[in-house]
């Protein structure tokens, strides 16, 4: 009963119910408890990898353009010193403002200034195109000029606008949710490589409306308050390990944290692993014994820089002691509803699944089958991209695999990216309920596929000549 969907919308609800799971959070460790809990109860031998990371809040937000005030809500993990600075920050700017809407930093003298630009979203469903290799997609449900010029909400000119205008000598940084419904709760990831050093706010669409015409209307100044308080805490990403004959690994991943309530992102992520998890151990205790030792594992740090994920490849896949040798990663996200801006502004479901890529950089073989199990389960919008390239020439791919992915391993790690990922609006109501079985019983397909080859054999490159190349490029 593990891989139905009835089954996987109650975990869902339950980890809802825990938000938000932050890092460090009541919430989180709710969610890391819980995930321990199912693995214990499937069977699995659990354990918790526990790595420093940090919580931010901010304390206080502000905009004022003279005596008007301007709604707006923070940037996260925005005026930071350092990547491991914690403390407390007043930050009081009153300082003109340089509005370079959608326009480069560098071509602007933004030294002592503020700068207001609009957030792009710079990478649409079309841009994924390069690199598929089979395309699911029955009654042209991905291949529509609206559906290829929808844009996913985590490759942004966030991180670009940030690093320049601090390099430019700029002191702070206002962000107009042009392209975004009318919402500001827009919680943006912290990018790991990039220090968000200057201080931050976001504002809608109207809101950005109204604060232009208050600065043309009252000399191009205005006052940004945000206080900042950051602290370091330990974050729990739960292992849940099935033996198999040999210590060659199979890990099957997820992340449980969240911002917001976190229903797609990715409490629907993590139902699937469960279910997976419970799905092997109930065929392990009836006495089925596997070829390869398989890892069900949900990451913290998701939303924080990405520690964990950074001491689980050091550990368990660069490490000359580590415990397995993990042949294949299969990840999980984001099992949702496509959404559109609606006529009240808000976010309107479209009542159909938001396109999907399953990145891969397994041999030609697997791939094929792959992509066979794709229109056998009836995963529709979905694609297979080609990542092999990636990891060498890309610095990864925007997946939770990723750290491992640049580590060496082979992967088949399967993301979306509707429009409300990392807003409150990510609730319940926007998982596509009806694809919960079908990507359960697809990756359940792959594993038991892996499970019957020579694992060093599944990546795109041999293992043996893997070795031989440069790993672990973070």
């Amino acid at each position: 009963m593990s891989m139905t969907r009835e089954s996987m919308s109650t975990t869902i609800a339950d980890l809802v119910r825990m938000a938000p799971r932050a890092t460090g959070t009541p919430g989180g460790r709710a969610a890391a408890d819980y995930v321990e809990h199912r693995f214990d109860a499937a069977g699995l031998q659990t354990q918790v990898l526990e790595v420093p990371s940090y919580s931010w809040r901010a304390v206080q937000c502000g905009i004022r353009v003279g005596d008007a005030e301007v709604a707006c809500a923070p940037i996260l993990h925005s005026g930071l010193a350092a990547h491991d600075w914690t403390g407390d920050a007043e930050h009081r700017i009153d300082t003109p403002v340089v509005d370079i809407g959608t326009d480069r930093v560098r071509r602007h003298d933004v030294r002592g200034a503020i700068v207001l630009f609009d957030l792009t979203f710079d990478m649409t469903v079309a841009h994924s195109l390069p690199l598929t290799l089979y395309l699911h997609d029955p009654g042209r449900r991905v291949l529509r000029r609206d559906v290829l010029g929808s844009r996913n909400p985590y490759v942004t000119s966030l991180a670009r606008t940030m690093r320049d205008a601090a390099a430019a000598g700029a002191v702070a940084v206002i962000g107009v949710l042009r392209d975004y419904p009318d919402s500001r709760n827009y919680h943006n990831e912290y990018y790991r490589r990039t220090l968000f050093p200057l201080p931050g706010a976001w504002v809608t669409r109207a809101e950005g409306a109204r604060l232009r015409s208050l600065l043309r209307a009252g000399g191009s100044r205005a006052h940004l308050t945000l206080d900042v308080e950051r602290r370091e805490v330990t974050s729990r990403t739960v292992i849940g390990v099935l033996p198999g004959r040999t210590t060659d690994a199979i890990m099957i991943q997820s992340h449980h944290d969240s911002i917001g309530p976190g229903a797609v992102e990715d409490a629907s992520g993590t139902a699937e692993v469960i279910a997976l998890a419970e799905h092997y151990g109930a065929a392990a205790s009836a006495g089925a014994v596997r070829e390869k030792t398989l890892l069900f594992v949900t990451f913290d740090t998701h939303f924080t820089g990405y520690q964990a994920h950074r001491a689980f490849a050091a550990q368990h896949v660069l490490s000359r002691e580590a415990p397995w040798n993990i042949v294949l990663n299969a990840t999980i996200e984001h099992i949702g509803l496509r959404a559109v801006e609606g006529g009240d502004g808000g976010f309107t479901s479209t009542g159909e699944t938001e396109p999907r890529g399953i990145f891969v950089n397994v041999n030609p073989a697997f791939t094929a089958r792959i992509a066979r199990a794709v229109r056998r389960h009836r995963l529709h919008g979905t694609s297979l991209m080609g990542a092999g390239p990636l990891e060498f020439f890309a610095g990864g791919i925007p997946t939770d695999a990723s750290f491992t992915f640049v580590s060496g391993v082979p992967t088949v790690s399967l993301i979306s990216g509707p429009l409300y990922l990392y807003d409150d609006a990510d609730t319940i109501d926007r998982i596509d309920v009806e694809q919960l079985e079908p990507v359960a019983r697809f990756f359940a397909d792959l594993v038991d596929d892996a499970d019957r080859r020579d694992g060093r054999l599944l990546g795109w490159i041999p293992a043996r000549i893997r070795r031989m190349l440069p790993r672990g490029r973070w």
